[in-house]
């Protein structure tokens, strides 16, 4: 019998109404922080200005600027309309009154830091919602407008404490406002998992490794995250100042900074463009997340890491020529080509080689060394690969899954996704039946994972990485439909790569 009546709750702020999807309540647009405009631009978040009366939360609201073309073609969709007044999230949950709070799980979008939204069709919640969980995706401040330092902005802080990773602070807000919010919509605010892809999955790591989020979640989920290294303060400082100089502002005040246009910063690119990383050296990052995972010093708390079988597909995107690879490798590391490609047998090509090693070294690795974190910290880590290709794209998918094609599995929401947007067309019925495989275990993971867990529930046991056994389970073998725990998974290479990554991984 369908709701006759839009579903409210009351949060700190004020009352919001939704809309019901079959027996999902579903709350789009909701604010999290005040709008970062005017003198609140390059600032940390401030608390929502409260509302009387209800207030309507059935759309999803405005995007940060960004460039449209960009993310509709590899973003994910259409991000709507673009504002600086970007921070608001939306909830999916069944609002059943019971005893028991759900667990809960928040999406952080990926895209580069640069494109991307919490409301992309990719990402919408209520099909996991249906079984058990509360789930939220956030927009954050992308860009220039996310990323940035300045010595004028630096000077309105007291020594030591600058802040600017304004993006990872708009992630804690959101994550504060579940906190204090969550329990409305029937959340545990107790048991929260953090979740992301690209972009998404480096926020997760670096909200471990931020001493800012601390005893705001409880698990993270990281799906694609690459090894590219954080950017220095001291290098974001001069770019910041070369960006102002663009801008004809050569002895830059933070007023004149902030009386920028907000739509001027997405256009720039190469030198004054943003990288896909966050600043480190600040108050929120204090120190690079990669560091911080070597030395097992993250926030000890469960993780699941992975990364696709051809993260090699979006690095064009970079400008990055994955053959190309091979000759810098071949004049930087002689001795270790030689070592690489013993490492790669069967693989003939230099083109084929230099796509599988920059995969393994942008991507894959990260699940290594994030494993090793793990252990160095005493916290549980689990590890996987995914393989799969779903059925009409595998003609068009020689090379084996792309970057962020297993974000229909995870969420299960197939069924909402244009086929416009899904290489190859219509996903078929297998594809829907691995997809409810795949999300069973970030469903599981959810719900039931401790400090002490030592595997998560599903088709197959997945147990907990240790440094012995080395396990991962593969979803997917060959772009075929496989679940197989595998030991010492590409594990020399890996090994290898750890050691050279800091200085083969880059954009230049």
């Amino acid at each position: 019998m369908p709701h006759k009546q839009a579903p409210q709750v009351v949060t700190a702020s004020g009352t919001v109404a939704g809309e019901w999807d079959n027996e999902i309540a579903s709350f789009r647009g909701i604010p999290f922080a005040a709008p970062p405009v005017g003198s609140l631009r390059w600032r940390p978040p401030q608390p929502v200005i409260g509302w009387q009366g209800i207030r309507e939360a059935n759309r999803f609201a405005h995007s940060s600027w960004q460039n449209r073309d960009y993310c509709m073609a590899v973003g994910g969709g259409d991000p709507g309309v673009f504002s600086e007044d970007c921070l608001y999230l939306n909830v999916w949950t069944a609002l059943e009154t019971e005893r028991d709070k759900k667990p809960v799980m928040v999406w952080i979008h990926g895209g580069g830091y640069s494109i991307g939204s919490g409301g992309l069709s990719p990402y919408i919640g209520a099909p996991l919602a249906s079984r058990g969980v509360v789930l939220v995706t956030l927009n954050y401040r992308l860009g220039h407008l996310g990323f940035f330092a300045h010595p004028a902005l630096d000077a309105e802080y007291p020594a030591g404490e600058a802040v600017n990773n304004f993006a990872l602070l708009d992630q804690i807000a959101a994550l504060q406002w579940v906190q204090d919010n969550i329990a409305a919509f029937g959340g545990d605010p107790d048991n929260v998992t953090i979740f992301g892809e690209s972009s998404g999955a480096r926020s997760v790591l670096s909200l471990f490794a931020s001493p800012r989020a601390s005893g705001l979640f409880h698990k993270g989920i990281v799906q694609s995250a690459y090894t590219l290294p954080d950017t220095p303060r001291a290098k974001a400082l001069r770019q910041g100042e070369k960006l102002a100089s663009h801008f004809g502002l050569a002895q830059a005040t933070a007023e004149q900074l902030r009386a920028l246009p907000a739509d001027s910063f997405w256009p720039l690119s190469g030198k004054l463009g943003v990288a896909p990383v966050p600043i480190a050296g600040d108050a929120v990052l204090p120190h690079p997340m990669m560091e911080v995972f070597s030395h097992g010093r993250q926030h000890p708390l469960p993780l699941i890491v992975g990364s696709n079988s051809d993260e090699a597909s979006v690095l064009s995107y970079f400008n990055i020529d994955v053959a190309g690879v091979v000759q810098r490798v071949k004049a930087e590391h002689p001795l270790g080509l030689r070592l690489i490609k013993w490492l790669y047998p069967g693989v003939k090509s230099e083109s084929e080689l230099g796509r599988q090693i920059s995969r393994d070294m942008a991507f894959t690795t990260m699940s290594h060394v994030a494993m090793l974190g793990q252990h160095k910290a005493g916290a549980p880590g689990w590890r996987y690969y995914f393989d799969y290709v779903s059925e009409n794209a595998r003609a068009l998918c020689p090379n084996g899954t792309w970057h962020g094609s297993e974000i229909p599995y995870v969420m299960n929401n197939m069924h909402l996704i244009e086929s416009t947007q899904v290489v190859g067309g219509e996903f078929t019925s297998q594809d829907r039946a691995f997809a409810e495989v795949v999300s069973e275990y970030w469903l599981n993971f959810a719900r039931d994972v401790q400090p002490k867990s030592a595997y998560i529930e599903g088709a197959v046991h997945w147990p907990r990485w240790r440094p012995r056994g080395d396990k991962t389970l593969r979803f997917g073998l060959h772009g075929q439909r496989e679940l197989k725990v595998e030991s010492r998974f590409m594990r020399l290479r890996l090994r290898l790569f750890r050691l050279l990554m800091t200085r083969l991984v880059k954009l230049e």
